[in-house]
């Protein structure tokens, strides 16, 4: 019997799998409302969880086995993404620690971050979490 994750029905995969995949689905409508009430840094730091998230989903299912690491850039490199996805894995992975802590941005994160970024960081999640679906082959 399928199993419908945000949206999506899931027919065979690893119960980790599943989990990361729905809470990554859960992080990116959280970075999405960040975004509307305009709390730039946390919106950035959602949106590079909900890609770390449902790239880890994607390597537990071909790779068989979890990663941990927080470098987007390695994961998705070892999962021979398109460059397109490349690329937004790199601008994506410095936010893991960057967007919360002031010593590694050099300044307070919360005062660093705009629209701007804001939307490009989260156009970079949705690109990848769209990637990794393709790749799962999930049904909508």
């Amino acid at each position: 019997m399928p199993r419908d994750v945000k949206g999506y029905k899931i027919l065979n995969m690893r119960k980790e799998s599943l989990r990361l995949l729905e809470q990554g689905g859960h992080d990116i409508d959280t970075a999405a409302q960040l975004l509307k009430i305009k709390i730039y840094y946390a919106s950035v730091f959602f949106a590079e969880q909900a890609a770390e998230k449902s790239i880890k989903a994607l390597h537990i299912e071909k790779k068989r086995r979890a990663e941990f690491t927080h470098d987007l850039v390695e994961l998705v490199q070892g999962l021979d993404a398109p460059r397109d996805v490349l690329k937004a894995a790199a601008e994506l992975s410095p936010d893991y620690i960057i967007s919360r802590y002031p010593d590694a941005a050099n300044g307070v994160p919360a005062a660093m971050y705009d629209e701007e970024s804001a939307v490009s960081h989260l156009g970079y999640a949705r690109r990848i979490i769209e990637w990794v679906r393709l790749e799962l082959k999930l049904e909508t």
